[in-house]
Protein backbone atom coordinates (compact mmCIF):
# COMPACT_ATOMS: atom_id res chain seq x y z
CA UNK A 1 0.00 0.00 0.00
CA UNK A 2 2.93 2.36 0.62
CA UNK A 3 4.08 1.92 -2.97
CA UNK A 4 0.56 2.46 -4.31
CA UNK A 5 0.09 5.60 -2.24
CA UNK A 6 3.45 6.95 -3.41
CA UNK A 7 2.56 6.31 -7.06
CA UNK A 8 -0.75 8.13 -6.62
CA UNK A 9 0.93 11.03 -4.83
CA UNK A 10 -1.04 10.38 -1.64
CA UNK A 11 -0.26 9.94 2.03
CA UNK A 12 -2.45 7.96 4.42
CA UNK A 13 -2.27 8.08 8.18
CA UNK A 14 -4.19 4.78 8.11
CA UNK A 15 -2.95 2.70 5.13
CA UNK A 16 -5.67 0.17 5.88
CA UNK A 17 -8.21 2.57 4.39
CA UNK A 18 -6.38 2.51 1.07
CA UNK A 19 -6.27 -1.29 1.17
CA UNK A 20 -10.01 -1.40 1.87
CA UNK A 21 -10.70 1.00 -1.03
CA UNK A 22 -8.88 -1.39 -3.34
CA UNK A 23 -10.64 -4.58 -2.18
CA UNK A 24 -13.42 -5.58 -4.57
CA UNK A 25 -16.45 -7.46 -3.23
CA UNK A 26 -15.49 -10.53 -5.26
CA UNK A 27 -12.35 -10.93 -3.13
CA UNK A 28 -14.22 -11.29 0.14
CA UNK A 29 -14.95 -14.91 -0.74
CA UNK A 30 -11.21 -15.54 -0.88
CA UNK A 31 -10.83 -14.94 2.83
CA UNK A 32 -9.62 -11.35 2.49
CA UNK A 33 -8.95 -9.79 5.88
CA UNK A 34 -10.53 -6.49 4.83
CA UNK A 35 -14.15 -5.74 3.97
CA UNK A 36 -14.94 -4.81 0.40
CA UNK A 37 -14.79 -1.23 -0.83
CA UNK A 38 -18.58 -0.92 -1.10
CA UNK A 39 -19.01 1.22 2.03
CA UNK A 40 -16.16 3.52 1.04
CA UNK A 41 -17.63 3.78 -2.46
CA UNK A 42 -20.95 4.83 -0.93
CA UNK A 43 -19.18 7.54 1.04
CA UNK A 44 -16.92 8.57 -1.84
CA UNK A 45 -19.89 9.12 -4.12
CA UNK A 46 -21.14 11.82 -1.74
CA UNK A 47 -17.67 13.32 -1.30
CA UNK A 48 -17.30 13.53 -5.08
CA UNK A 49 -20.68 15.25 -5.44
CA UNK A 50 -19.93 17.87 -2.80
CA UNK A 51 -16.39 18.68 -3.95
CA UNK A 52 -17.34 18.81 -7.63
CA UNK A 53 -20.33 21.07 -6.95
CA UNK A 54 -18.10 23.33 -4.86
CA UNK A 55 -15.50 23.52 -7.64
CA UNK A 56 -17.97 24.20 -10.45
CA UNK A 57 -19.54 27.06 -8.53
CA UNK A 58 -16.06 28.56 -8.14
CA UNK A 59 -15.03 27.88 -11.73
CA UNK A 60 -18.24 29.23 -13.31
CA UNK A 61 -19.43 31.93 -10.87
CA UNK A 62 -22.04 33.46 -13.20
CA UNK A 63 -23.57 30.22 -14.48
CA UNK A 64 -27.12 29.17 -13.66
CA UNK A 65 -27.98 25.91 -11.93
CA UNK A 66 -29.18 24.17 -15.10
CA UNK A 67 -25.86 24.58 -16.92
CA UNK A 68 -23.91 23.65 -13.80
CA UNK A 69 -25.93 20.43 -13.60
CA UNK A 70 -25.00 19.57 -17.19
CA UNK A 71 -21.32 19.98 -16.44
CA UNK A 72 -21.69 18.09 -13.18
CA UNK A 73 -23.47 15.16 -14.83
CA UNK A 74 -20.74 14.73 -17.43
CA UNK A 75 -17.86 15.04 -14.98
CA UNK A 76 -19.18 12.57 -12.39
CA UNK A 77 -20.55 10.05 -14.91
CA UNK A 78 -19.38 6.47 -14.43
CA UNK A 79 -17.49 6.38 -17.72
CA UNK A 80 -15.58 9.54 -16.73
CA UNK A 81 -14.64 8.03 -13.37
CA UNK A 82 -13.64 4.75 -15.02
CA UNK A 83 -11.35 6.61 -17.40
CA UNK A 84 -9.68 8.44 -14.52
CA UNK A 85 -9.28 5.20 -12.56
CA UNK A 86 -7.71 3.57 -15.60
CA UNK A 87 -5.22 6.41 -16.04
CA UNK A 88 -4.32 6.15 -12.35
CA UNK A 89 -3.73 2.41 -12.73
CA UNK A 90 -6.26 1.48 -10.06
CA UNK A 91 -7.28 -1.65 -11.92
CA UNK A 92 -3.80 -3.10 -11.42
CA UNK A 93 -4.03 -2.43 -7.68
CA UNK A 94 -7.48 -3.93 -7.08
CA UNK A 95 -7.79 -7.17 -5.11
CA UNK A 96 -10.35 -9.22 -7.04
CA UNK A 97 -11.34 -12.82 -7.60
CA UNK A 98 -10.23 -14.46 -10.81
CA UNK A 99 -12.68 -14.01 -13.69
CA UNK A 100 -12.43 -17.08 -15.95
CA UNK A 101 -15.11 -15.73 -18.27
CA UNK A 102 -13.34 -12.54 -19.32
CA UNK A 103 -10.29 -10.32 -19.23
CA UNK A 104 -10.70 -9.59 -15.54
CA UNK A 105 -13.15 -7.94 -13.18
CA UNK A 106 -10.74 -5.06 -12.61
CA UNK A 107 -11.05 -3.97 -16.25
CA UNK A 108 -14.81 -3.40 -16.08
CA UNK A 109 -15.85 0.28 -16.17
CA UNK A 110 -18.30 0.03 -13.27
CA UNK A 111 -15.68 -1.66 -11.07
CA UNK A 112 -13.10 1.00 -11.93
CA UNK A 113 -15.58 3.82 -11.27
CA UNK A 114 -16.49 2.31 -7.90
CA UNK A 115 -12.80 2.00 -6.99
CA UNK A 116 -12.24 5.67 -7.80
CA UNK A 117 -15.13 6.69 -5.53
CA UNK A 118 -13.91 4.32 -2.82
CA UNK A 119 -10.50 6.00 -2.97
CA UNK A 120 -12.16 9.37 -2.42
CA UNK A 121 -14.07 7.88 0.49
CA UNK A 122 -10.85 6.55 1.99
CA UNK A 123 -9.18 9.94 1.68
CA UNK A 124 -12.14 11.58 3.40
CA UNK A 125 -12.11 9.05 6.24
CA UNK A 126 -8.38 9.53 6.65
CA UNK A 127 -8.19 13.32 6.54
CA UNK A 128 -11.55 14.90 5.75
CA UNK A 129 -12.36 17.16 2.83
CA UNK A 130 -8.95 18.82 3.06
CA UNK A 131 -7.37 15.47 2.13
CA UNK A 132 -9.84 14.57 -0.62
CA UNK A 133 -10.07 18.00 -2.29
CA UNK A 134 -6.46 18.34 -3.57
CA UNK A 135 -6.52 14.85 -5.06
CA UNK A 136 -9.86 15.40 -6.79
CA UNK A 137 -8.78 18.73 -8.26
CA UNK A 138 -5.47 17.33 -9.43
CA UNK A 139 -6.93 14.39 -11.34
CA UNK A 140 -9.99 16.26 -12.66
CA UNK A 141 -8.13 19.47 -13.61
CA UNK A 142 -7.65 18.60 -17.33
CA UNK A 143 -11.38 17.82 -17.64
CA UNK A 144 -12.69 20.81 -15.71
CA UNK A 145 -10.36 23.28 -17.40
CA UNK A 146 -11.36 21.90 -20.81
CA UNK A 147 -15.08 22.41 -20.14
CA UNK A 148 -16.64 24.43 -23.01
CA UNK A 149 -18.21 27.84 -22.53
CA UNK A 150 -21.61 26.17 -22.82
CA UNK A 151 -21.79 22.50 -21.81
CA UNK A 152 -23.26 20.07 -24.35
CA UNK A 153 -26.54 18.33 -23.72
CA UNK A 154 -26.42 14.59 -22.97
CA UNK A 155 -27.62 12.28 -25.73
CA UNK A 156 -31.06 11.67 -24.21
CA UNK A 157 -31.75 15.39 -24.00
CA UNK A 158 -30.46 15.99 -27.53
CA UNK A 159 -32.71 13.23 -28.84
CA UNK A 160 -35.71 14.68 -27.04
CA UNK A 161 -35.02 18.17 -28.44
CA UNK A 162 -34.58 16.76 -31.97
CA UNK A 163 -37.93 14.97 -31.77
CA UNK A 164 -39.85 17.85 -30.23
CA UNK A 165 -38.43 20.28 -32.78
CA UNK A 166 -39.93 18.15 -35.54
CA UNK A 167 -43.28 17.47 -33.92
CA UNK A 168 -42.60 13.86 -32.89
CA UNK A 169 -43.61 12.15 -29.67
CA UNK A 170 -41.10 11.63 -26.87
CA UNK A 171 -38.80 8.59 -27.12
CA UNK A 172 -39.64 5.35 -25.35
CA UNK A 173 -36.83 3.34 -23.74
CA UNK A 174 -37.27 -0.40 -23.23
CA UNK A 175 -34.99 -2.79 -21.37
CA UNK A 176 -34.14 -5.59 -23.81
CA UNK A 177 -31.93 -7.71 -21.56
CA UNK A 178 -29.91 -7.70 -18.37
CA UNK A 179 -27.15 -10.27 -18.05
CA UNK A 180 -23.99 -11.00 -16.12
CA UNK A 181 -23.15 -11.22 -12.41
CA UNK A 182 -24.11 -8.46 -9.99
CA UNK A 183 -20.60 -7.03 -9.97
CA UNK A 184 -20.42 -6.85 -13.76
CA UNK A 185 -23.90 -6.50 -15.30
CA UNK A 186 -24.54 -5.78 -18.97
CA UNK A 187 -27.76 -3.99 -19.90
CA UNK A 188 -29.20 -3.68 -23.40
CA UNK A 189 -31.79 -0.96 -23.96
CA UNK A 190 -33.78 -0.10 -27.08
CA UNK A 191 -35.09 3.36 -27.84
CA UNK A 192 -38.13 3.80 -30.11
CA UNK A 193 -38.78 7.21 -31.65
CA UNK A 194 -40.22 8.59 -34.87
CA UNK A 195 -40.65 5.12 -36.34
CA UNK A 196 -37.01 4.17 -35.77
CA UNK A 197 -35.28 1.96 -33.22
CA UNK A 198 -31.73 1.84 -31.94
CA UNK A 199 -30.06 -0.16 -29.19
CA UNK A 200 -27.30 0.56 -26.71
CA UNK A 201 -25.31 -1.42 -24.15
CA UNK A 202 -23.89 -0.36 -20.81
CA UNK A 203 -23.01 -1.50 -17.32
CA UNK A 204 -25.99 0.47 -15.97
CA UNK A 205 -29.45 1.08 -17.41
CA UNK A 206 -28.67 4.79 -17.66
CA UNK A 207 -25.47 4.11 -19.60
CA UNK A 208 -27.34 1.79 -21.95
CA UNK A 209 -30.06 4.40 -22.50
CA UNK A 210 -27.46 7.04 -23.33
CA UNK A 211 -25.75 4.66 -25.75
CA UNK A 212 -29.09 3.90 -27.40
CA UNK A 213 -29.85 7.61 -27.79
CA UNK A 214 -26.40 8.21 -29.30
CA UNK A 215 -26.95 5.36 -31.73
CA UNK A 216 -30.36 6.73 -32.73
CA UNK A 217 -28.96 10.20 -33.36
CA UNK A 218 -26.03 8.79 -35.32
CA UNK A 219 -28.53 6.98 -37.52
CA UNK A 220 -30.08 10.27 -38.61
CA UNK A 221 -26.74 12.02 -39.01
CA UNK A 222 -26.73 14.29 -35.95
Amino acid sequence: MAAVAQRLGLSFRDPGLLAEALTHSSATGLGAALPSNERLEFLGDRVLALLMAEWLIERFPAEREGLLMRRFGTLVAADTLAGLAQRLGLGDDLLVAADPGGPGIQTRPNVLADAFEALLGALYRDGGLDAARPFLRRVFAPLVEAEPARPPLPAKSRLQEWLQGRGHALPVYTLVSSEGPSHAPVFVVAVHAAGREAQGRGDTKRAAELAAAEAWLAGVGT
